[in-house]
């Protein structure tokens, strides 16, 4: 970042009161003062609350799940007590990502316990409830994101996702504070907790400040502290563990032997040598995030060497792939219409289809039976007046039959077929991803998340990386991002640099140069000629960012009396932007100075702001240069 210091005579002190007249989004053009990039450490002496426990919370697409260590024995991961329920097939250490609300919309129960409830509630009663399950994928797909986005409920009525977020933290918090004064024979006190929340890596600034809003919004943490609740990657946290695994934790896919030639008491890390690049794969429910680091000895800090990419290629692409086949046989009237009527036996009908999902395999010979239950059977014939058995040999659909004990039997290349279309989308990314310049030269990929554990996924990255890098899944690969985010709170500095997705920047106006700039953003005031709309580059997309480093800019308040300085931030996915007016650039978020209470007898206020970007959330702060005293500032990405 070159330091582009503006002369005085370059500046409007009162570019604020000013917009722009450039035809572009209304933005005031505001110039910057003494634009530089500074990386220091020293003004960020921030006092480190002192935790008696760090709480991670795994809030999954499909299942979620807490841990925890205390400080002083940072070695000793605990991961939740055994929840009650669970299903044939599948270990319950985590809990379904399910809620139930009253029908007067009052929590009632999460996971298995809202899962057995509502199923167990009499069809005409059930519909007054309101159930819902894998609604964390909204806030990805969601463009606009905001405080007031809606969820839909199984009966088709709508809830605020606000709600449903904070439900489900605020029962985490209250399981893990539970188990905490158990464990330590009194009431255990919330203030001691730093709570870690993961999230995708993938995810856009405002879904990170949705989880934090909801965290507010749940009790776990107040807004006076938000220093107690630390967003982790999930992929981050995944490596960070990873990275401390011992041989024996693990399962080498290309020899399937536990030991590798290493003694099954080193660490991951000490097969791993200073500079020693590698790939984590989190595949889980609702999305799959690719993180490339390089470990820096001797402290074993990491170094992110690429953006974090994947999309939402998880597992529950399969669930939908099985309810497309569903609609090819029955009808997607009649199968709208069933979600809708019979919501319980929807729910049912997707658990049954979840343990077949999960005996799916490469060389699996035999066919695989989904229950149906009675109610779909039933409901299909009063539907449609013939039986589903009708339905299917009618059906197109050769590689699903009817089984005479009520089941849909289906062939294994029926099953793989599911499957094939996200694996595709896993395997494509990949692919692109081992062809970027910076992602040569990998050692290692570990497989981590839910679906990692699927043998169709396994052999699909096996076949595309034909022996370039050693596939390594931890045993406990479903836990992995959970033990790996408790590490985490307990040493949030051990990520050193990461990169930034995107670019961010602010509108400017600068001393107009004929050749230079297009002449249509031409401005000229009081006989000085400036240029509008021009993009101010805080951080470029993909550059690497150390943690710590700062942005600084200084503004300047229109008028003396002015309370509140507004600067809007805009974003691009490109590397290089020239005018906030060009395509692909949108505004992304505001940056806040309150200089209310700061007035001084100067002539010209200056506002000096503090950008961070290289955590995992952008954090700002800002000081009055002539008083010397701080100024409330805050960056906001939810659209309002």
């Amino acid at each position: 970042m070159n330091e582009r210091k503006a002369a005085p005579e370059d500046v409007i002190s009162d570019a604020m009161a000013n917009p722009s007249p450039a035809k572009s989004m209304g933005d005031p053009g505001i110039t910057p003062l003494s634009p530089s990039h500074t990386q220091n450490d020293t003004e960020q002496v921030q006092t480190q609350q002192s935790f008696v426990v760090v709480v991670a919370i795994d809030f999954g697409t499909t299942s979620s799940g807490y841990a925890y260590a205390f400080t002083k024995e940072p070695e000793c991961i605990h991961t939740m007590r055994r929840w009650e329920g669970g299903d044939p097939g599948v270990s319950n250490q985590k809990t379904p990502t399910t809620i139930l609300l009253t029908p007067d919309r009052k929590f009632h129960s999460f996971g298995y316990a809202a899962r057995d409830f509502y199923h167990d509630l009499d069809p005409s009663e059930s519909k007054h409830w309101l159930y819902l399950e894998k609604f964390k994928m909204k806030l990805h797909t969601t463009a606009n994101l905001s405080i007031d986005t809606d969820l839909h409920a199984a009966n088709g009525k709508r809830v605020k996702a606000l709600d449903i977020f904070a439900y489900a933290l605020a029962f985490f918090k209250e399981q893990a504070l539970k188990e905490l004064s158990d464990q330590t024979g009194g009431d255990f006190d919330n203030n001691d907790v730093r709570w870690v929340i993961t999230v995708p890596a993938i995810w856009k600034m405002p879904a990170k400040q949705f989880m934090r809003e909801a965290a507010y919004k749940s009790g776990l943490v107040s807004r006076e502290n938000p220093e107690q609740l630390i967003i982790a990657l999930e992929p981050e946290a995944a490596s960070i563990y990873c990275r401390k695994l011992r041989l024996h934790q693990m399962v080498d896919l290309g020899t399937q032997n536990t030991q590798n030639g290493f003694s099954p008491t080193e660490n991951a890390g000490s097969a791993m040598s200073q500079g020693d690049r590698y790939v984590v794969v989190d595949c889980g429910g609702g999305t799959v995030d690719l993180t490339v680091h390089q470990i820096r000895l001797p402290e074993g800090h990491l170094k992110e060497l690429y953006k974090a990419s994947g999309g939402p290629y998880g597992s529950i692409g399969i669930d939908y792939e099985f309810e497309k086949l569903l609609c090819k046989i029955f009808g997607q009237d009649f199968i709208d219409t069933f979600k809708i009527k019979r919501p319980a036996a929807w729910v049912d009908l997707m658990i049954a289809f979840e343990s077949r999902k999960r005996a799916a395999a490469p060389e699996r010979t035999n066919p695989l039976n989904i229950n149906l239950p009675f109610s779909f059977i039933d409901y299909y014939k009063k539907f449609r007046g013939h039986s589903v058995e009708h339905a299917l040999r009618k059906s197109n659909v050769d590689f699903v039959k009817w089984s005479s004990q009520g089941m849909l039997r289906m062939s294994p290349d029926a099953m793989n077929s599911l499957f094939k279309p996200t694996i595709d989308h896993i395997i494509q990314h990949l692919t692109e991803l081992f062809d970027k310049p910076e992602v040569s030269d990998i050692k290692f990929l570990f497989l981590v998340g839910g679906f990692a554990e699927s043998p169709l996924l396994q052999q699909a990255v096996q076949n595309m990386l034909q022996g370039r890098s050693r596939i390594i899944i931890p045993h406990d690969v479903g836990l992995t991002i959970l033990k790996g985010a408790v590490l985490f709170g307990l040493d949030p500095s051990v990520i050193k640099v990461r990169r930034s997705p995107l670019t961010y920047g602010v509108g400017v106006l600068n001393r107009f140069v004929e050749g230079k700039h297009p002449p249509e953003k031409l401005l000229v005031k009081d006989g000085t000629r400036w240029c509008t709309d021009v993009f101010d580059t805080f951080i470029a997309a993909d550059q690497s960012v150390s943690l710590g480093e700062m942005v600084k800019r200084s503004y300047t308040p229109a008028k003396p009396s002015q309370q509140v300085i507004v600067i809007h931030v805009y974003c691009s996915e490109k590397e290089s932007v020239g005018f906030i007016s060009e395509s692909g650039v949108r505004k992304c978020g505001t940056l806040r100075l309150d200089v209310s209470g700061t007035e001084s007898t100067a002539p010209r206020r200056e506002i000096q702001t503090l950008m961070q970007f290289g955590d995992t959330e952008i954090r700002a702060m800002a000081v009055d240069v002539s008083t010397g005293r701080t100024v409330k500032a805050s960056i906001d990405f939810l659209s309002h």
